[in-house]
């Protein structure tokens, strides 16, 4: 499970593992009868177990091939392979900016921090006294839910307050990973138009690893099967978990997700938010208010849909999401919640009271209330969702890489639902994935072969 420790104020989540236990297993095209190797390329894509044998003997004295119905033997045995998520990109066992020793999940002084500001006499301009403001009244709450879960992650073992000393391994990925998928979408703008009605709503996911850039850019991708599979893109090779889907594009070619014809009872938005770091590194492309807002969230939600939004500290998007943005889309705002990220050793990542950068995110949790009479009529389905909780976790050193939130979201929704990640930069078993880079932590040098079965 990802999730370690549930308490009252939340829930400590191991990332990693629950990365891990996505079951990315490829099941090799061949089985291994005596000496002889045999093909399974055709066996049903649905059933990873399924091994069918094909090909010939590698010599006649080799005997008969076996046939659809007959069995292997006890020396039969499908090959997998088996890939984990590279363990050094979680390796956080140092704060990024160490606090002060008397501040190390402990109250602190917040008013003398505040005349710290990098050393400089100046005034705090208005979005920095909002920040403030905003800080000063989540403060406690985030320190004492931490410091609960931080003492229970120690208990167990799975937090260890010496890693601090072990020092942080090196996880620098040589090469270039990815083939410019931000790029490639914005590059199938110049793919000639498609007639609607005459393409497939859908790519069902075979034995077939090479897949068509118009076919990847144009239509749903979808993983139907029990074992992952390897997508070659661009010479890349990403890897699928097993029941997913996703479909990238950017929000101009959003249409395919519409003819996938699902509505979702689960949608988390990461929206790439404009601010003034990313704007002057060009490093990453970002939208505006008014596009975040033409996203077609209500043609895609199931009633009373559960609607996750992630938000920077900047609090000019925080009240963009409650006042604007949730309305617009009929979303009635249920909840603040809090991403904590520490280190191995149970410390903040930043000072809780950095000027700088603060050791959280905040998630913004809604329902979708079309009206009143849908929203009573369905009240009997719709399960309570609290106020500010705490997801902590260590987080991934790559950028962007949220922490999962299925496991934590599982008490507050029916079993068995349908679950849509916008903007997404990964996939997940069971959810469909939608977003311009939705490849890019699926890239195959991100994971480590294990072993083959």
């Amino acid at each position: 499970m990802s999730v370690v420790h549930h308490l009252t104020a939340g829930w400590l989540v191991d990332h990693l593992s629950f990365i891990n236990q996505c079951g990315y297993e490829i099941c090799d095209a061949f089985v291994y009868h005596g000496g002889v190797t045999l093909d399974t390329s055709v066996a049903s894509a649905g059933d990873c177990h399924a091994a069918s044998a094909l090909a010939a003997p590698s010599s006649p004295g080799d005997g008969p091939i076996p046939g659809p119905g007959d069995a292997i033997g006890t020396e039969g045995k499908t090959a997998k392979t088996r890939y984990v998520f590279r363990e050094e990109f979680f390796d956080i066992s140092k704060p990024h900016i160490a606090a002060a020793p008397d501040k190390q999940l402990c109250q602190g002084c917040l008013e003398v921090s505040l005349t710290e500001k990098r050393k400089r006499k100046c005034v705090f301009n208005q979005g920095e006294l909002d920040a403030l403001e905003y800080h000063s009244k989540v403060r406690k709450l985030i320190w004492e839910g931490t410091l609960r879960l931080v003492q229970e992650g120690l208990k167990s073992g799975f937090l260890d307050c010496s890693a601090a000393e072990l020092g942080c391994r090196k996880n620098v990925v040589p090469g270039h990973i990815g083939c410019g998928l931000a790029e490639l979408c914005e590059m199938a703008k110049q793919f000639p138009a498609m007639n609607e009605s005459h393409h497939q709503a859908v790519h069902v996911l075979d034995d077939e690893t090479s897949v068509p850039e118009e076919d990847l850019l144009s239509c749903v991708t979808e993983n139907s099967s029990n074992c992952a599979k390897i997508v070659v893109l661009m010479g890349q090779k990403y890897l699928v978990p097993p029941k997913s889907s996703f479909l990238l594009s950017d929000i101009s070619r959003l249409q395919p997700l519409l003819n996938y014809k699902k509505k979702y009872d689960v949608i988390v938005i990461d929206p790439p938010w404009e601010n003034k770091s990313i704007k002057r590194s060009n490093r990453y492309s970002y939208l505006s208010l008014w596009q975040i807002k033409q996203i077609p969230v209500l043609a895609l939600a199931a009633p009373n849909c559960l609607v996750v939004t992630w938000v920077t500290n900047r609090q000019k998007h925080l009240r963009f999401v409650k006042d604007e943005l949730y309305p617009h889309w009929s979303v009635k705002t249920l909840a603040e919640w809090h991403w904590v990220k520490i280190t191995r050793a149970g410390e903040f990542v930043f000072p809780l009271d950095s000027l700088h950068k603060k050791p959280y995110e905040v998630l913004v949790l809604g329902r979708v209330q079309r009206d009143l009479k849908e929203a009573l009529r369905k009240s009997e389905d719709v399960l309570p969702v609290p106020e500010h909780k705490l997801i902590v976790s260590v987080p991934c050193s790559l950028h962007s890489h949220k922490p999962p939130l299925t496991a934590v979201l599982a008490e507050f929704i029916k079993p068995d639902v349908e679950c849509l990640e916008l903007f997404a930069r990964n996939l997940q078993p069971g959810w469909t994935s939608w977003g311009n880079e939705v490849l890019k932590f699926q890239h195959i040098d991100y994971f480590t072969l294990l072993q083959n079965e």
